[in-house]
């Protein structure tokens, strides 16, 4: 099955990583970017003839007009993702996380293809035992998780939609975001060495940007089975604490200070444990554990630094 993808937002993080594996499957893909980020991350994409980029904004109403009939399927990646970006921002993150979102769907028929990315963290901190599935009740802490909740409300109504509540994504990109957990972790290990936690036994669970990437490609080969579903997408492995995570980093660097702080908060209260049982029974399963990622992340950390303030 060949389709002509529009992936909004596809330089960015996870549509960097994305994007290359659905032209070499053979998709033709056209990416809707604003590149806020002054990024050039699908640079190695423009080779290839199923390829296109528009430089625009998903707000546009009438530039979506004008694409959604020529594609089939749908990715929309295109957010301000995250708690604190939200919060800086919050009109820009509810016209584009929410209201352009809105205005695609409002565009796309039934016999069109939606693959949604929304998020775990919209479970806040599941049952009393912290452990949340599919069917688990949500309780969104921050602005990014609710409104996801009400995309993905609206999503399934669509018969011909899934929707991937992600975990926390780590792992080296094309179009890199150190801010993600275990990538700060691993980053103020690399550069600091020394690491103050707060709340540390408040657990999450994670995910690969490379398996991100695969359990898309899953889905497209298992459409039938899949749509109209709901997906916890996450390494069954890594339900972790914070403090659990620093330790794993601690064994990749020995010199690596850890310092459980007895007082002070977490503006992100976050804490739960996420089962991905649903999705590995359609015969998904990750490729890329934590420590696959602590290892690749030390290595691409030679080649990063923030330095845009510093002499050195």
């Amino acid at each position: 099955m060949k389709l002509r993808f529009l992936v909004t937002g596809g330089a960015g993080y996870i549509g960097s990583t994305l994007v290359p594996e659905l032209l070499n499957t053979g998709h033709e893909v056209t990416v809707l970017d604003n590149f806020l980020y002054k990024q050039n991350s699908l640079a190695n994409c423009c080779i290839h003839e199923n390829f296109n980029v528009i430089n625009g904004d998903v707000r546009n109403i009438d530039l979506i007009k004008e694409l959604t009939p020529k594609h089939d399927a749908f990715i929309p990646l295109a957010a301000l993702v995250g708690a604190p970006i939200c919060k800086k921002n919050p009109v820009g993150a509810s016209t584009i996380n929410h209201d352009s979102i809105l205005s695609l769907f409002d565009n796309i028929s039934d016999s069109q293809y939606i693959l949604m990315p929304t998020t775990n963290s919209a479970y806040g901190s599941g049952d009393k035992n912290n452990f949340c599935n599919e069917e688990s009740p949500l309780n969104p802490i921050s602005q990014y998780a609710k409104e996801k909740v009400i995309i993905e409300e609206k999503l399934l109504k669509f018969s011909n939609a899934i929707s991937f509540r992600l975990a926390t994504v780590f792992g080296m990109s094309p179009r890199m975001r150190t801010d993600l957990l275990v990538n700060d972790f691993t980053y103020r290990a690399v550069k600091d060495n020394s690491l103050i936690l707060f709340e540390s036994h408040f657990k999450r669970n994670y995910i690969h940007v490379k398996d991100v990437a695969r359990v898309f490609l899953h889905s497209l080969e298992n459409w039938e089975a899949m749509k109209g579903n709901i997906y916890n997408v996450g390494l069954s492995t890594a339900n972790l604490s914070k403090l659990e995570l620093a330790k794993t980093i601690k064994k990749h660097i020995p010199s690596f200070t850890v310092i459980d702080a007895p007082i002070g908060e977490d503006p992100d209260k976050r804490d739960y444990i996420v089962s991905n049982q649903k999705i590995e029974s359609t015969g998904y399963l990750p490729q890329f554990s934590i420590d696959d990622g602590i290892k690749e992340l030390i290595k691409g950390y030679n080649m990063i630094s923030n330095s845009v303030y510093s002499n050195i």
